[in-house]
């Protein structure tokens, strides 16, 4: 093989990029939070009516289609240029440290803080000492990740990248930069991800899970990571954020992405039949709909947010650089907060906008100086 090559100079736009993300990730939570379109730990006593949910169904929805996607592009981008400075062994321990760890301090920590919070002394947990032990004795801290799932796949992800890159070396420098995908290519790419989407869904619906990973989504998480990979390697990330079909993406999936929701939503739904039961999985034109439209949109948002962040956001000052320093801490924390935010929120008069907003900036406010604390204490700085 031949030597490593020296680090890169690092993109502060792709930082702020995954701050932005991970900003959206605690947004999504907040409104799954009252809008009851999703799961998650606590959540508001009356669910909304299917008129007032529409307008966090479609801005969630858009969510959904690249916020997670788009972190594991960031991070295979990342990941790439770790292993070829690392080498497999050092790049597999960093990982193991980086992400493994913190997935072991939500599950052992911060997974039954929350449920014996929210249910002191209840008959289903028993004393906490006892209800702790039988947590541990059963195995089910292995289900328990939280929105920590995130990384126990990208551990995942990078423990196969190291296997196949000790099996298969790659042997030559990788160019310092390759012309971007052509539009064909991308359309081809989400064309592609709707199709692998929709089939996964026959057997494994929205909403269904498996170790807490909902593998409904998979396909495009998977296709990111990878993406993120070459485009290290073969060093078109810039050329492709700088690229016009990236641009005409973006604005196309911001102006008729909204557009195409709405007319599937009301075109596939039929009288008598729930949702759940035609869009989400299963052999209806309706979920192959829902599949197609959450790629295109999902790809099309992406690479808008790609051009954007690359002209606007490339460069550094002490609060973003802040920001995206404790950004991967945020995302550890932000669930107990918004849990502990909620049930103090619940004696205020219920509004189902102003809620999610206050809920968002509070929690994202006591996340960051959660954070900030965090990486003061020794051991957790080398984690988070």
């Amino acid at each position: 093989m031949s030597a490593a090559p020296a680090p890169s100079p690092r993109l502060p736009w792709v930082d702020h990029l995954r701050t932005l993300v991970i900003l959206l990730v605690v947004n999504m939570h907040a409104c799954v939070t009252y809008s009851h379109v999703g799961d998650w730990y606590a959540m508001s006593a009356q669910e909304p009516s299917l008129a007032a949910k529409l307008p966090f169904i479609v801005w969630q929805g858009h969510l959904q289609s690249f916020i997670m996607g788009l972190l594991f592009f960031v991070s295979g981008y990342f990941s790439e240029k770790s292993l070829a400075r690392r080498g497999p062994g050092s790049f597999v321990r960093e990982r193991l440290v980086r992400l493994g760890l913190p997935a072991l301090f939500y599950m052992l920590v911060i997974h039954p803080f929350i449920l014996l919070g929210l249910n002191p002394w209840h008959a289903k947990f028993g004393p906490p000492f006892a209800y702790y032990v039988n947590y541990l004795r059963s195995g089910r801290f292995l289900g328990s990740s939280g929105p920590l799932w995130f990384a126990v796949a990208l551990l995942v992800f990078c423990l196969v990248l190291a296997a196949w890159r000790a099996v298969r070396p790659v042997r030559e420098s990788p160019p310092s930069a390759s012309a971007a995908p052509s539009g064909r290519v991308l359309w081809l790419f989400a064309l592609a991800l709707g199709l692998g989407t929709f089939l996964v869904r026959l057997v494994q619906p929205i909403g269904a899970s498996v170790s807490n990973l909902q593998l409904c989504f998979f396909v495009q998480y998977i296709a990111f990571f990878v993406a993120g990979l070459h485009a290290a390697r073969a060093g078109w990330l810039l050329p492709l954020a700088r690229a016009s079909q990236a641009c005409r993406a973006g604005w196309l999936a911001l102006i008729g992405g909204p557009i195409l929701m709405l007319v599937l939503m009301l075109v596939g739904a039929r009288g008598g039949d729930k949702i759940e039961t035609v869009f989400f999985g299963g052999w209806h034109w309706q979920a192959f709909g829902l599949a197609l439209w959450e790629q295109l949109t999902g790809v099309g948002l992406s690479l808008g947010l790609l051009t954007f962040f690359s002209a606007r956001m490339n460069r550094e000052t002490v609060f973003l650089r802040w920001l995206a320093d404790r950004s991967f801490a945020v995302y550890v924390f932000h669930t107990p907060v918004l849990v502990a935010l909620f049930m103090l929120y619940r004696t205020l008069p219920q509004s189902l906008l102003i809620l999610p907003a206050l809920l968002t900036v509070t929690g994202l406010a006591a996340s960051y100086a959660i954070a900030d604390l965090a990486r003061r204490v020794p051991g957790l700085r080398s984690i988070l």
